[in-house]
């Protein structure tokens, strides 16, 4: 087997550039996946620095590997709506199955020798139950419900937009992450209701609001 060196992982970098972001709809702003993953790593730096100031220990280290990685399997499979990802939990493990078997084999194919444990442990799945998988799982569903937001604030209803909110929106209330979770409903969704939108924002929040606390 012959080893490339690094060059084929930093050429990479650019293909997430490419990759937009949930393809074949409407969209007023467009989002790559590298745009994601740096939004992410802001997301959840934000967020550790409040849980941390609460008394809980951070691992900064795990928290950035994780977040500023989290997508780049997404270079070879591209990225798949969220209503496909999860429409049974048998597909999206076996996605999640084929992203891991692809990842490893990039590595072992393109990464130097002395370097790829170092790659594997870094790129394996990074939601988990520490606070810092917590965190990422925060962040990423954060940029989920922005993103979803801004559609909806332009007067884009299309219903994937909707439920893209409504689904993000719910996740956040449930990820077992009490201050920031207790930001995000008391600080943030308290700009998000205020703001000016094409549609009702604060009655579509506020439903779910209701419905999370049933």
């Amino acid at each position: 087997m012959v080893f490339i060196g690094i060059h084929a992982f930093f050429t990479s970098l650019n293909d997430l550039e490419r990759i937009i972001r949930c393809p074949g709809r409407f969209k007023y702003e467009e989002h790559n996946v590298a745009a994601h993953s740096w939004k992410v790593s802001q997301y959840a730096m934000f967020f550790a620095t409040l849980e941390e100031r609460a008394g809980n220990t951070i691992d900064w280290k795990s928290l950035y590997e994780k977040t500023i990685n989290h997508d780049f399997a997404e270079v070879f499979i591209g990225d798949i709506k969220t209503p496909v990802k999860h429409a049974s939990l048998e597909l999206k493990q076996m996605l999640a199955h084929v992203e891991e078997k692809m990842m490893e084999k990039f590595i072992f194919e393109e990464i130097p020798t002395d370097l790829q444990e170092v790659f594997l442990a870094r790129m394996k799945e990074g939601k988990d139950a520490t606070i810092e998988g917590r965190l990422l799982e925060f962040a990423d569903k954060l940029d989920q419900f922005y993103e979803s937001f801004a559609e909806l604030k332009h007067g884009n209803t299309d219903r994937e937009f909707v439920y893209m909110y409504q689904t993000a929106l719910t996740k956040l209330l449930q990820i077992p992450l009490q201050v920031s979770v207790l930001y995000f409903k008391n600080e943030i969704l308290a700009d998000v209701i205020a703001e000016k939108t094409t549609i009702d924002i604060a009655q579509l929040t506020n439903q779910i609001l209701q419905n999370h606390k049933d």
